[in-house]
């Protein structure tokens, strides 16, 4: 082993022993946060909305030092080895590891007192400020940007399994080949995802990856496989989120959906359409005056012979026109006091349509109409403002049968987890594609009479978004291991929120690359920066995410 891997290899421990030391600073945060918010034996949350500033920056950090840590343990793996080709990969680590001790510091110091401490409390040692000062010196991060242009982009192992390697480069295969060369013309005309895109996709299984075998699906029935749909929605996203990467998540919320709440004769229904995507489905949750606040929603659902009537509006239903089955919450008990208790799902058959505009007629009563809303990205699946008029659902296709009343908020949140940790993945291939542009376009473009991946600022630039890029995709692939053992929910709720973050910085680096021609429609980088910025919004907002979801946890469960 030569003497510079191994110095590699003691900076890795510098920067575990330094993570753990600024997590421990964390939890002195939170505990304090937590004394400050007790309202007898529990947490009032009306007293920690008064620390909204301090929870939301402790969320991020928390969830930046998460990322950290599992890219170091994902370095120390390779450090095992002692392989000379995965140094790059632990020096992209060391960097990360660095930028986010450094972040959460900065964070802290800014107002101490806002988390019970003093600038003495977090003062570092030598050897942590010894290491980051070593790592974050522009000569070492500028090296590691030459290192990967001389790697033409290669990040090292990602070590998956034969099984989800194959998986993976058949998707990217399907990427490069099928949905790259249609991307830009769906995103600038504003285009409905094509056949050309949808049957190939269908062919391939994407739409089962959910589902267990025994609903037509091509998950075990005895475990899940959330790393699978990892992989796929990654390359997909790596060509376009609108016109590929975001077809898996309505299908993978309505059948953890289903799985959680559907009577059985429900999931023989419906998984095995829903594997076979035919029909395509939606999801119709957000309303235009509760978004992230699941437990508002006041769509009214009335009783009627044989079923019930749906009164209301729904929006950002992604996907609605073209849907031939819709996943819809709406409020069954009209008393607003029962919160979340009082929704329940809906199953809602409609014919698919192309356009930005539809209107169907029940045969029982009623109408359903859509009216696509224009957006800066994301375009290809279209997403709908619904208006619901004494629209007619069957008593059948109440989610759960009689015995799901009342119960749609946490069949919605079942599938939701999933959406989280999906998106981040999606987050993964924006930030991959806008990567890889990013490092042909600095070689060929000459400025100055030197191409610019020849200068420091834009080898630093590529180091960082290498390090990001590593850190978002070992999080999502660690966080899927989790849920298919039945945990990992906030941690998929830290990894969305922080790839979420990460894409939009990184997409708005690869346009300054590639200055002008970067905000050029002409360029895909200008439509990955566009892209990119949906990510913090859809599949919960990452304030609701920050305040409502990881900061609440945590600050509950702090010591």
């Amino acid at each position: 082993m030569s003497d510079a891997f191994s110095g590699l290899e003691q900076r890795l421990q510098q920067a575990i022993t330094a993570l753990a030391a600024t997590t421990q600073l964390i939890d002195t945060a939170l505990s304090t946060l937590k004394s400050r918010t007790m309202d007898g034996d529990r947490v009032s949350a009306a007293k920690l909305d008064e620390h909204q500033l301090a929870s939301y920056e402790l969320s991020v950090s928390w969830s930046e030092c998460t990322a950290a840590r599992f890219l170091s343990a994902h370095a120390q793996q390779l450090a095992a080895r002692s392989v000379s080709a995965n140094a790059l990969t632990i020096q992209l680590a060391n960097l990360f590891c660095a930028d986010a001790i450094t972040n959460t510091l900065n964070r802290l110091r800014a107002c101490p007192a806002d988390y019970g401490m003093t600038h003495a409390d977090i003062a570092t040692d030598a050897l942590v400020e010894e290491f980051l000062s070593g790592q974050l010196a522009a000569q070492n991060i500028a090296a590691i940007g030459q290192g990967i242009l001389e790697r033409d982009g290669d990040l090292g192992p990602d070590l998956l399994s034969e099984y989800h390697t194959i998986m993976r480069d058949t998707f990217r295969r399907f990427s490069d080949d099928v949905v790259a060369p249609l991307a830009e013309s769906i995103h600038r005309e504003d285009l409905i995802v094509p056949d050309a895109i949808l049957e190939p996709l269908k062919e391939m299984g994407m739409f089962g990856l959910s589902i267990p075998a025994k609903y037509g699906g091509l998950q075990d029935d005895d475990k899940e496989d959330t790393l699978g749909m990892i992989v796929v929605t990654e390359e997909l996203s790596r060509g376009s989120i609108g016109a590929a990467g975001s077809l898996i998540t309505r299908p993978e919320i309505l059948a953890r959906a289903l799985l959680k709440g559907g009577t059985e004769e429900q999931k023989q229904h419906w998984l095995p359409q829903l594997a076979v995507g035919n029909p395509l489905c939606a999801v119709a949750v957000t309303e235009p005056n509760y978004g992230s606040d699941v437990a508002g929603v006041r769509l009214k659902a009335t009783r009627a012979e044989g079923g019930w009537t749906l009164n209301g509006a729904k929006t950002w239903c992604t996907f609605g026109g073209k849907a031939g089955l819709l996943l819809v919450l709406a409020r069954t008990d009209p008393d607003m006091a029962l919160g979340h208790r009082g929704l329940s799902i809906f199953l809602l058959e409609k014919p698919s349509s192309d356009g930005h505009n539809f209107e169907v007629l029940s045969d029982m009563g009623g109408k359903l109409s859509g009216r696509a809303i224009a957006t800066i990205g994301y375009r290809g699946m279209h997403s709908f403002e619904l208006f619901f008029d004494n629209f007619f659902v069957p008593e059948a296709n109440m989610l759960g049968g009689a015995g799901g009343e009342g119960k749609g908020f946490y069949y919605a949140m079942a599938g939701f987890s999933g959406g989280r940790i999906q998106t981040a993945a999606r987050a993964v291939g924006v930030m991959r594609a806008a990567f890889e542009k990013s490092l042909s376009y600095s070689k060929d473009r000459v400025v100055f009479g030197k191409p610019i991946a020849q200068y420091q600022l834009t080898q630093v630039k590529l180091a960082r978004m290498a390090s990001l890029i590593l850190a978002c995709r070992q999080i999502t692939y660690e966080v899927a291991y989790l849920m298919d053992s039945g945990a990992g929910d906030m941690e998929a709720s830290a990894a969305k929120l922080f790839a979420g973050r990460a894409a939009e910085w990184l997409t708005r680096e690869a346009l300054q690359i590639h200055g002008g021609m970067g905000y050029a429609e002409e360029t895909p980088v200008s439509r990955y920066f566009a892209d990119a910025r949906v990510l913090s919004i859809f599949e919960g907002a990452e304030e609701t995410l920050a305040l409502k979801v990881i900061g609440r946890s945590l600050v509950e469960n702090a010591d």
